[in-house]
């Protein structure tokens, strides 16, 4: 939001030298339970914004009518609001039995994830066209799924396989029960950009300005190795599985995945290494 408003400010001063910089304020959005007063105090203190926190799901209405003009939302889409219930019923094609996401999983498991995605995208297209005004513009960050991969070839889906793995092993030595296991499934999605322009296009309150995929890991100069991805992947999933299996399991469970390093190494090899983040600009039709 920084960059934002600093463009904003040099499109001002371009426009007119004595055009005066308008005032900026900021809205944080985040669940309840996360921790605001850490948020602001890492704040700059010469921030030229006002800032305000504002608790709550994006997947339901959290602002007034028309009272935002530019909204933000980066690397958060991708959490469901909910999992498919057919993926624990055993009576369904899409029970998810042995596995603990879809992308390796047969095609109804990728269905069950892709209509429960679209549900909740067409909750927060509408909650965001009414909050934000005519002519507003809202920009997404997502991980996405490019064009010609499949889901199992993404990078990501490489180190949930290989937790998948260690949780089972997991399962065979009795750290956890099979009924745990089987009835554990990671609520994200990763959707095409295909699939984003026809769920913008059935909602209709947005335009598309622009949308590409994009890689952010190109600005990284520095190398990435396996134990530093999987404490990345520990770091943003630590709170789901702890939920579900109770924190006594954790420890093990990325210690173990941490022992096959060598065989991760080898699969990222041949997955998918290019850009898998969808930059999507729309616009408040």
């Amino acid at each position: 939001m920084q960059n934002v408003i600093e463009s904003m400010e040099r499109k001002c001063h371009s426009n007119d030298t004595t055009t005066k910089i308008p005032e900026f304020q900021l809205f944080f959005n985040d669940h309840a339970s996360n921790d605001f007063n850490t948020l602001f105090t890492s704040l700059p203190l010469d921030r030229p914004y006002f800032a305000a926190g504002v608790p709550g799901s994006f997947h339901a209405w959290l602002f007034p009518k028309s009272s935002l003009q530019f909204m933000h939302s980066s690397y958060a889409l991708q959490w469901l609001s909910k999992l498919p219930e057919d993926l624990v019923d055993k009576s369904s094609l899409a029970w998810n039995k042995g596995r603990i996401h879809y992308t390796s999983a047969p095609e109804q498991v990728a269905n069950a994830y892709a209509a429960q995605f679209a549900k909740d995208m067409e909750v927060f297209l509408n909650a965001r066209a009414d909050e934000i005004a005519v002519g507003g513009m809202m920009i997404l960050n997502i991980p996405a799924l490019p064009h010609g991969v499949r889901p199992s070839q993404l990078m990501s889906s490489v180190l949930s396989d290989f937790v998948e793995q260690t949780l089972f092993d997991m399962v065979t030595v009795g750290s956890i029960s099979e009924t745990e296991a089987d009835s554990f499934n990671l609520p994200l999605y990763f959707p095409s950009p295909k699939e984003m322009t026809q769920l913008v296009h059935n909602n209709g309150r947005f335009s598309i300005e622009r949308m590409e995929i994009t890689d952010p890991r190109s600005m990284i100069d520095f190398p990435i190795t396996i134990p530093a991805l999987i404490m990345h992947f520990r770091s943003g999933f630590e709170s789901v599985f702890t939920e579900h299996f109770g924190g006594e399991i954790i420890d093990e469970l990325f210690e173990r995945t941490l022992g096959k390093s060598d065989e991760i190494s080898s699969r990222f090899e041949s997955s998918y290494n290019k850009g898998t983040t969808l930059f999507l600009v729309l616009k408040r039709k």
